[in-house]
């Protein structure tokens, strides 16, 4: 371990991982290290499912009727991959994807007065949808029209909209559309989590919602993608490409000190060693005197033995309850994965619901959720500090991502990777300098 890296990376979190495997990629000399003995870091997979009940402080573990403990792989952060989404861009340009297997999430869904209902997000849905009256359905299905064919650099295609001035609400008014069609709209559809959006300029949320329906556009069944065996092998798969280009991972390793000299990391001690380096990357845990806390975010994983009511017995599902429906002020989501992902026992679901902690009861925020998903055979309740980083990193050059935060995707986890890139590297994030050379055969043998 004594000797000098470039980069010396702290977590094997994905965004650690991601990061991790592009600038080995870019030919940087990398370390990465983990204080646990285990891939993932927060963004991990437990198994087996007597871990999960030891780590919730359960010793009495799963009864019989959960099956094999090794069927199970429990993520301790929902998510979701949009099929268009960054994420998926990643994968494919790093070639991560030949360590992967990835299922199409069977349905997108929206809670609307205590009920369970699909989201339209096609013409033709929007037209059989029962969450909206017939003219209702007119005025939506014209606003999809506007939203597929709208591109800023062609003029025709604006219909007098300011991409970068006209604040959605506007854009809303023009199509008259009511408060439930704007509250599935902004929510499912462009998945944000609170309102804020609504007077902000309507760019953004024309960009989501074409994201949207392009990654349906892919599937067919909803726009999300889910790999077997759960989202603790991503960062796997990422922690794979580095080692292919030369980096070195150590697991179970502490972090005893960060050494710095005159402001500027210089370094890390561990063990009595000291592994030199010009720039470090970590998550939050590694350097709590530089993050600040954002917020907090519950996350109750329950086992189910049932499909959710109302989703067509879907074996995977996302339901999005807007925050206008419950008098909140940030979405609660619910991600239903089963046995058909390999995370379960045979007959087995796991439904985890999320959201941002308003109050100080967290556990009566989610309860109308929860109610979806009755009878609940076990529940989890982890209640988490979100944090962000203090400073940009550009002086000590200690680059820290940020929490995961409630949402269910990871859009905005790979904004935070290209932020980190940017600042580390001094130029824009390029998915073309993710790609693997051709002239590179290293762990070809391997498939």
């Amino acid at each position: 371990m004594d000797e000098a890296y470039d980069v010396i990376v702290l977590g094997t979190g994905l965004s650690e991982c991601i990061l991790s495997g592009i600038l080995s990629v870019n030919g940087k000399k990398v370390l990465h290290m983990d204080r646990n003995p285990y891939y993932g870091g927060e963004s991990s997979s437990i198994t087996p499912l007597e871990e999960l009940y030891k780590r919730f402080g359960l010793p009495e573990g799963p009864p019989e009727s959960m099956g094999r403990g090794r069927d199970w792989n429990v993520d301790l952060i929902p998510k979701f991959l949009m099929a268009n989404g960054q994420l998926v861009k990643m994968l494919l340009y790093t070639e991560v994807t030949r360590y992967l297997d990835f299922k199409v999430v069977e349905g997108s869904f929206v809670y609307r007065a205590g009920q369970v209902h699909k989201v339209p997000s096609t013409e033709t849905e929007a037209l059989a949808s029962n969450l909206m009256g017939m003219f209702e359905k007119r005025r939506f299905r014209k606003f999809l029209v506007f939203v597929a064919n709208f591109d800023e650099n062609e003029p025709q295609t604006l219909e007098g909209v300011d991409p970068h001035g006209t604040p959605m609400r506007d854009v809303y008014e023009r199509f008259d559309l009511g408060q439930d069609v704007i509250d599935f709209t902004g929510h499912a559809l462009a998945l944000y989590r609170t309102d804020d959006y609504l007077d902000q300029p309507c760019l953004e949320t024309i960009h989501r919602i074409k994201l949207y329906s392009e990654s349906l556009a892919r599937y067919g069944k909803s726009p999300y993608l889910y790999p077997l065996y759960g989202l603790g092998e991503l960062p796997q798969g990422f922690a794979r490409l580095s080692a292919i280009y030369g980096g070195t991972y150590m697991l179970n390793k502490p972090v005893d000190e960060i050494v710095m000299e005159n402001g500027r990391v210089v370094g890390v001690r561990s063990e009595g060693e000291v592994a030199r380096c010009k720039q470090l990357i970590c998550d939050p845990s590694y350097v709590p005197e530089r993050v600040r806390g954002a917020g907090r975010v519950i996350r109750v994983i329950c086992i189910l033995s049932h499909p959710i009511r109302g989703t067509s017995e879907a074996g995977s599902c996302q339901i999005i309850l807007p925050q206008n429906q419950l008098g909140r002020k940030s979405d609660i989501y619910v991600c239903l994965v089963s046995w058909a992902h390999n995370v379960a026992a045979p007959g087995k679901f796991i439904a985890i619901v999320s959201t941002t902690v308003e109050t100080s009861e967290p556990e009566r925020e989610v309860e109308p959720a929860l109610q979806l998903l009755e009878p609940i055979s076990q529940k989890f309740v982890a209640i988490s500090d979100l944090y962000e980083p203090m400073d940009d990193g550009t002086e000590s050059q200690i680059f820290c991502s940020r929490s995961y935060d409630a949402t269910t995707h990871f859009e905005t986890t790979c904004d935070d990777i290209k932020d980190i890139y940017r600042r580390m590297v001094g130029a824009a994030f390029d998915f073309e300098s993710m790609k693997r050379h051709q002239s590179h055969i290293f762990g070809e043998d391997e498939q």
